[in-house]
Order: structure tokens, then C-alpha cells, then sequence
């Protein structure tokens, strides 16, 4: 192996330790670095039978077989988190990281993209079925698909099935929450609106990403023409305005995610009206509360006015009342009367204030 010169720079030569850190790094197998880049997959063959089962490829072998990219393989590598829904057309194959699938389709060929430690769910095992079923269809059976439109087709509508299971499920709770609203406001169900509205937020920005995806690609017609994988195997490309069957296919499935995705804005605005009637009825609550405070407090000034006269009465000095028989009449009276006058205004102000805000 040849010896790594040493570095220089503005300083003179690398420290030693450097020096060895490059030759160490340096005597490293490739292959051993390759090793740790792998991708865990499941393959399908034209009749759609099991090829590879849970395989592990390296990304480099998957590129050079597939005619891919270094970074077409990163759009659907589940181990980097908040990936975007993405359908890629390459010339020998279609990329698909939407949902819960991620998927390589070829004329011949479909490979199931899949992370290690991951088990296989309901959904997923729903989809497998479904696809093996569709590829061991004739392409006359099928309605003239050739075998990428009918794997794509498994997959859309596994995605769909997916969206929506969990559309029913959050709109089914979040419709019960809403009846139970309005028969009673409680605090323990505003949270939980609350926390349904967060959910609902989600799934309706996941639904418009999908839909986002059949918008962009309906949209280049070079992409549309070169999914026709089997025709351009066959040597007979598309031109580029060619495109009716793929183009109907990826429509249909667009309306079924706009369908989802309005019946979550529909769902979400009942959400809103609920919140605002809500927030209507607390706020005339508190006003409610307001008001009777307000009271309790111009009774207890009407009160306090007439407690100045027995105040200044009560203290211990003759006034030449004490022993007239009607004084006690005539202040007790005349304090009751003082009362009642400045709560009487208070109470004619008070009413007036609230017209002026209604």
C-alpha cells in the first residue's frame, strides 16, 4: 500500500498523531465500509413470485443493477426520519416512498424497501397479498396494465386503504366529542379536542403531501411517458404526449386522496365552529360571573353609604337625639333610603354599560 504523505500546511508538518490517524483510516478494507450501508429488502419477479425474501443489498449494488442514483436511494431509506412522499421515474425504474410503502417497480421486477428490526403490519401484509395477486395477472386479465401499472395500482391502493382506515378512525371520535360538547362543557374534554385537533392537523398535512406527489408528477409529461417501463423495454418509448392510460390511473387515485383529504377540512372546520360556540358560551359565563360580582359590589356600597349615618351616630357624643322617640325611625330610614338610591344608580349605570356593549 503506498505511504501517505504527510500533510503541511501554514504550520509545517502534521503532528504525528495525525499522521497515524491517516494511515489507520487509510488501511480500512473497503468492503468493510460498504458493509454498514445496507438496505433490507423483499423482491417480486414478473410472475410475481417471492425472488428474494428480507435480502440485505448494498446501496451501491442496488444502484448499479437498478441504473440509480447515490441519492434517488435516499428518498426511500427509512432510516432518515420526516422523509417527504416522493414518486420518482427513473429510465429503468419508478421510485415510490409514499405512506407506508417504499418500493422500487421495473418492468420485471418490484422490490419492497423495508428497515431492520421492523415487523410487518396488518396493512403491509394486506398490501403483499394484494400485489402478488395483481403481477400473476395476465396483462389481458388486468385490462391491458402491463406488470408496473399493476404494481402501482397495489400500491396506491394500499396507500388509500391506509389514509382511510385512519380518517375514519379520527373522524369517528373526534364526532363523538363534539356531540358530547354540545350536551356539556368540560375541561377534561377540551383537552382531549384539543389533542384531536393536533391529530387531525397531522394527517391532514400527510394527506396533502400525497396529493401533492400525483399533482407534481401528473404535471411533466416526460415523467408520465417514461413509466411505460415494458413498452421502453420492448424498444417502443412513448413519446411525450402519450401518456392516457398512467395519466387515468394516477387521476383516479388523486380524487380518492382529495376526497380524504375535504372530508378532514369538513371535520376540522366542524372542529372550529365547535371551538367557537364553545368559547362563546364560556365567555358569556364569565360575563355572567362579571355581572353578579358587579352586583354583590354596588350592594355592598349601597350599604356602606348607608352605614356613614349609623357610623356617625354610634359614636359617643350627645347629639339631643337620644331622647326623641322617632330619631331611631327617621335615620334608620334615612340610611335604608341611601342605600337603596346609590344602588339604584349604580343598577341604572350598570345596564347602561351593557347596552352600550351588546
Amino acid at each position: 500500500m503506498p505511504t501517505i504523505p504527510a500533510l503541511k500546511g501554514a504550520q509545517g508538518t502534521v503532528p504525528d498523531s495525525a499522521a497515524r490517524l491517516q494511515r489507520s483510516l487509510a488501511a480500512v478494507p473497503h468492503h468493510n465500509i460498504k458493509n454498514e450501508i445496507k438496505l433490507r429488502c423483499t423482491e417480486f419477479d414478473h410472475k410475481g413470485n417471492v425472488k428474494t425474501t428480507a435480502g440485505e443489498f448494498l446501496k451501491s449494488d442496488l444502484c448499479q443493477q437498478h441504473g440509480l442514483h447515490a441519492r434517488d436511494l435516499r428518498k426511500i431509506d427509512s432510516s432518515f426520519n420526516n422523509q417527504m412522499p416522493v414518486l420518482l421515474v427513473r429510465p429503468e425504474a419508478i421510485l415510490i416512498n409514499v405512506g407506508h410503502i417504499r418500493a422500487l417497480v421495473k418492468a420485471d421486477l418490484v422490490v419492497l424497501f423495508d428497515s431492520f428490526g421492523s415487523t410487518d403490519s396488518y396493512n403491509q401484509s394486506i398490501f403483499i397479498y394484494d400485489l402478488e395477486e395483481k403481477l400473476r395477472m395476465s396483462t389481458s386479465a388486468a385490462g391491458g396494465l402491463p406488470f408496473e401499472f399493476r404494481a402501482l395500482e397495489a400500491i396506491f391502493i394500499s396507500v388509500l386503504s391506509s389514509l382511510q382506515s385512519e380518517m375514519e378512525v379520527l373522524v369517528h371520535f373526534v364526532s363523538n366529542l363534539l356531540a358530547q360538547l354540545e350536551e356539556s362543557i368540560d375541561q377534561n374534554k377540551l383537552k382531549e379536542l384539543l389533542q384531536y385537533s393536533k391529530k387531525l392537523s397531522q394527517f391532514e398535512s400527510k394527506t396533502l403531501l400525497i396529493r401533492d406527489v400525483f399533482v407534481e408528477v401528473l404535471d411533466q409529461d416526460d415523467d408520465l411517458a417514461n413509466m411505460y417501463l415494458t413498452e421502453k423495454k420492448l424498444g417502443h418509448p412513448r413519446t411525450i404526449d402519450s401518456h392516457e392510460e398512467i395519466e387515468i390511473l394516477l387521476e383516479s387515485y388523486l380524487k380518492q386522496v382529495e376526497e380524504i383529504a375535504n372530508t378532514v377540512s369538513i371535520v376540522k372546520q366542524q372542529m372550529q365552529s365547535t371551538e367557537e360556540i364553545v368559547n362563546v358560551i364560556l365567555g358569556a359565563n364569565r360575563n355572567q360571573l362579571l355581572l353578579f360580582e358587579l352586583r354583590i359590589a354596588m350592594g355592598t356600597l349601597g350599604m356602606s353609604s348607608g352605614a356613614i349615618i349609623a357610623s356617625l351616630y354610634g359614636m359617643n357624643l350627645h347629639n339631643y337625639l337620644e331622647t326623641n322617640p322617632h330619631a331611631f325611625a327617621i335615620v334608620g330610614s334615612t340610611a335604608l333610603g341611601i342605600s337603596m338610591m346609590v344602588f339604584a344608580f349604580c343598577s341604572r349605570k350598570l345596564k347602561m354599560l351593557a347596552k352600550g356593549t351588546t
